[in-house]
């Protein structure tokens, strides 16, 4: 099978990419606070120990999703995700490692760099939960447990993960399938509509809030959005510098995991079977991952060394020329 040109990157490429994210990245990982700040929530002082700022009320959020995908723009679509956030870390504390947060942030906004939308405010943040999961809110926000970081065997496996993630918010996954939900559920509907009548207690907005988001994240995706997150996220990492395999170990390992295992319940209802994952991905990509390496080395590693530069893109081998 022809390797697709996506998987073509020659060294000059790789290089171009790595010059053109270090500044970012080093601004970034300088001032991760001001990121996990800004969405609300006050991630920033529950990490430090601080004050936390109030919940959003959610207002305009509901009033947001009642309109059609082609209103919601990118500005709009960022505060969706805002909003969201601040009512997820409402529920779900973040992790205290600061060094941990930095390193996920450090690895998460390297990898979001080599998807189509570079230019979001990607913010990664670790929960402190010991179950097994990762999700996403639009706009450019990434969640991942401590449980899940925990069982990574090396540092491909976590960047497969995120990429996954990385993919979601790219394509839009979750902001359609909130706002579906949202248009469908007439409740929610007349509760926009009292909002813009009215003055509704923000307790009352938050908690449809919660229960529209609670829908859509207990239901999970379709299937056909997680194959492309999977597809999307070995294209991505790869591209990224670590081993394509890196989200093969994670299905393959999802999949010797018993379904009365408490630590895996949500990951495993919310998406398609680990095997047929892993089938997706055979037949859509077929030998393509054959002789492309990257990095492997153990989040302990990083975090040991106080090295948490990510690597940069490795030169993809070129077609050998025929002869004649």
């Amino acid at each position: 099978m022809h390797r697709n040109s996506g998987w073509k990157r020659c060294a000059g490429v790789a290089t171009l990419f790595a010059a053109l994210a270090a500044a970012p990245l080093a601004a970034h990982s300088q001032n991760v606070m001001n990121i996990l700040n800004s969405l609300g929530g006050g991630l920033g002082s529950a990490i430090t120990g601080g004050k936390p700022a109030p919940a959003a009320q959610g207002d305009d959020l509901i009033s947001l999703l009642t309109q059609s995908m082609e209103n919601i723009d990118e500005a709009k679509e960022i505060e969706i995700g805002r909003q969201l956030a601040a009512l997820l870390l409402g529920a779900k504390p973040a992790h205290p490692d600061m060094a941990l947060q930095r390193y996920v942030n450090r690895l998460g906004r390297w990898i979001s760099l080599q998807s189509p939308r570079p230019g979001l405010p990607w913010t990664f943040v670790v929960l402190d939960d010991p179950g097994y999961n990762a999700f996403a809110a639009p706009g450019g926000y990434v969640f991942v447990t401590k449980g899940l970081i925990d069982r990574c065997a090396d540092e491909s496996e976590l960047a497969g993960i995120l990429a996954h993630e990385i993919t979601h918010v790219t394509s839009k996954h979750h902001l359609q399938a909130i706002r579906q939900s949202a248009m469908a559920g007439v409740g929610t509907q007349l509760l926009a509509s009292q909002i813009r009548t009215s003055n509704m207690a923000g307790q009352l907005v938050k908690d449809q809030l919660l229960s529209l988001f609670r829908t859509v994240y207990t239901k999970g995706l379709s299937q056909s959005d997680e194959f492309e997150a999977d597809r999307s996220g070995v294209a991505m990492a790869a591209k990224a510098g670590f081993d394509p395999y890196g989200l093969v170990s994670v299905l393959q390992q999802l999949r010797t995991v018993t379904p009365d295992n408490p630590m895996f319940t949500l990951t495993m209802s919310t998406h398609p079977a680990a095997q047929a994952r892993l089938d997706y991905l055979e037949q859509s990509m077929g030998r393509q991952l054959d002789g492309l390496g990257g990095s492997r080395a153990t989040i302990a590693q990083r975090l040991g060394s106080g090295n948490n530069a990510p690597p940069a893109p490795a030169a993809r081998p070129t077609p050998a020329k025929k002869a004649g």
